[in-house]
């Protein structure tokens, strides 16, 4: 391939052209840095101004609480009958049953909010080792167990329940009783009630501190429910869970939830 070699003359017009390239050639490197410069202050000034912008903003948490009383009770009571053959294991429980409904119905209580549960089964084996170490096991008998739960809004009648059908054994009957378990049926409207509280009360916080910055506050820009507790009254710390909880063994009771809320600011 050939290649051309084209040559130009120039007049002595040109020459402060050339000057200039050459004062432009040994000044680009400080050119250069300054344009870089002005780049950058225009990269952090942007920056500056959006991150201003990003904390104008009032970031608040608001509480309430509230102390209420169950208006539901639960209770559940078991016994236990052993014999040699099912049908007279089967017998004895039924009795129990009975003599458990005449007194429930001596108590006042409905029995249509009584619920027996199906009777529960075990077969017993006596196992004995020789002194070989073998081991035999011999079937003895049946051990049946039947379980009774109240349900209740008579929440003071069923509690002294509780405690008073330990009289039963007195009967013969091999009675447990377990500890109540309390609820509250309107939960679902204290919680909304709770979180206007809770909400309000994050409001009121921000206006304050909008005040005293000079400043006026704008518009809700985002709002986070925590988690809804309910303790017992006088709960320690411990007694509340990150994802939330909820207290059966007190009839008394201590609710309590959070808002956070970031509001702009005018």
């Amino acid at each position: 391939m050939a290649v051309k070699i084209i040559a130009f003359t120039f007049g002595s017009d040109f020459l402060p052209i050339l000057a200039d390239m050459s004062v432009i050639k040994d000044h680009f490197n400080s050119v250069a840095i300054a344009l870089a410069i002005i780049f950058t202050g225009a990269i952090l000034g942007t920056s500056f101004v959006h991150r201003n912008v990003d904390l104008d903003t009032i970031s608040v948490t608001g509480k309430a609480e509230k102390n209420f009383t169950s208006d539901l009770i639960v209770w559940k009571g078991s016994y236990a009958r052993s014999a040699a053959t099912l049908k007279d294991a089967y017998a004895a429980v039924n009795a129990d049953a009975e003599l458990v409904k005449s007194y429930l119905n001596t108590k006042g209580v409905d029995i249509n909010q009584c619920v027996f549960s199906a009777v529960d089964i075990e077969k017993v084996y006596n196992t004995e080792t020789d002194k070989n170490g073998n081991t035999t096991s011999t079937f003895v008998g049946y051990h049946l167990r039947q379980q009774v739960t109240i349900q209740s809004t008579e929440v003071d009648k069923i509690e002294r329940l509780s405690r008073e059908v330990t009289e039963l054994i007195n009967q013969g009957l091999e009675l447990n009783s377990d500890a109540p378990e309390y609820y509250y049926t309107q939960l679902a409207a204290l919680k909304i009630e709770m979180i206007a509280e809770a909400t309000k009360d994050a409001r009121t916080r921000a206006e304050k501190i909008a005040v005293e910055s000079g400043a006026s506050l704008g518009h809700l820009k985002s709002g986070d429910m925590g988690v809804f507790q309910i303790v017992a009254p006088n709960s320690s710390e411990d007694d509340y869970s990150w994802g939330g909880s909820f207290n059966t063994s007190s009839k008394e009771k201590s609710a309590s939830i959070t808002m956070s809320l970031v509001f702009g600011v005018d």
